[in-house]
């Protein structure tokens, strides 16, 4: 009787275990969770909310004040759901975070040796894919330390050299237009470099070709002539115009009174603040010690330049309003210039270094 006892004892879990291994794995574990009693909930693992998902993106690029690119940036996204997106800027300092849904969100961007910068209440449409403005990491001067390896002198003669090949269409020299916001101030050489560049470049003796051709089509200064001496004589005059109104004001007078004879290209803001800013550099210049002042060097380079040449004018074409029209007509030329460098030259100068992109976006405090 002990015998069979023991027999069915064993057989119930021998029984049970065939069972098991003869069903589906499915089968199994239902037959196992029905047996077993329901555990306790303070037992079980939470289960983190999902993260809503959208059709929005935010992207943007990060540089740093010098216009460089910055690889690798960190770039942290927190919302309304509080669990932040981390994404790293690509070799080209693009990032790009998607997927999300609408809301607020605060953006912020850190480099290694660079200052973080903050973007608070970025607000987000559903699907809206929102560019973020050029950003602009300043340098943190309590993290690291820089060791300078070339003086101000030769950092702006590298840009002196690179400015002296910039050419709009590969043709037309662009010497007096910097693309480098933060361009280092220019020693009396490199003022006179340019000016030298400037007047002795093949496309200014073509230039004053044309311009003598027009003065001698209208009969401009009727004291020269016609023919071939009249247009030679219109020649010299018009050649000699060019080189005392470059020398003086780009050069002479830059170096006396410290100012930089260059249009510093702005290229961010609204079309109404650049336009402002190209028109008032006819007679606001940058100083070498950086801060715009009045343009000493353009006027008086004009005017003394006017004055110089009632001394190769015939007598009959020599006033002096002729003087102060001529001045004026100079100071008038330049904003014109300038006007046509913020909006035009851009994109049809060759040779302008990949950094230089003119005036670092304002980082604003809060973008829309």
């Amino acid at each position: 009787m002990k015998t069979h006892r023991t027999a069915r004892f064993l057989a119930l879990p021998l029984a049970t275990a065939t069972l098991l291994f003869c069903l589906p794995a499915r089968a199994q574990h239902a037959l196992i969770a029905e047996s077993l009693p329901d555990a306790p909930g303070f037992l079980m693992p939470q289960q983190p909310a999902p993260v809503p998902q959208g059709t929005a993106a935010i992207t943007g690029r990060v540089e740093d004040v010098t216009g460089v690119t910055i690889p690798h940036a960190t770039v942290t996204l927190t919302g309304p759901n509080e669990i932040p997106i981390v994404v790293f800027s690509d070799n080209d300092g693009f990032f790009s975070i998607t997927g999300l849904g609408a809301g607020t969100y605060n953006v912020t961007i850190a480099s290694s040796g660079l200052e973080s910068l903050e973007f608070p209440n970025v607000r987000l449409l559903a699907g809206e894919q929102k560019e973020m403005p050029l950003i602009a990491l300043p340098l943190n001067h309590n993290a690291v330390s820089v060791t300078v390896v070339a003086t101000p002198d030769e950092i702006a003669s590298e840009q002196v050299a690179a400015e002296e090949k910039q050419r709009v269409l590969g043709i037309l020299p662009n010497f007096y237009t910097t693309y480098i916001w933060n361009a280092a101030p220019l020693k009396a050489h490199h003022k006179f470099s340019l000016a030298y560049h400037s007047f002795l470049d093949p496309v200014a003796f073509i230039g004053t070709g044309i311009v003598a051709g027009v003065e001698q089509a209208h009969n401009t200064f009727p004291g020269y002539g016609d023919g071939a001496s009249g247009y030679a004589k219109r020649y010299g005059a018009a050649y000699a115009d060019q080189v005392t109104g470059r020398v003086l004001g780009s050069a002479v007078f830059p170096s006396i009174f410290h100012q930089d004879p260059r249009y510093f290209y702005m290229g961010s803001g609204s079309t109404t603040s650049r336009a402002w800013y190209a028109i008032s550099s006819g007679v606001i210049c940058r100083g070498d010690n950086g801060h715009r002042q009045l343009n000493y060097s353009r006027i008086l380079g004009s005017l003394v330049a006017s004055s110089i040449a009632n001394l190769y004018r015939e007598k009959q074409d020599r006033t002096v309003g002729l003087t102060f029209r001529n001045t004026a007509i100079g100071i008038g030329f330049h904003a014109g210039t300038n006007l046509v460098r913020e909006f035009l030259l851009r994109k049809t100068t060759t040779n302008i270094p990949t950094y230089a992109k003119g005036k670092p976006v304002e980082v604003a405090s809060n973008v829309q």
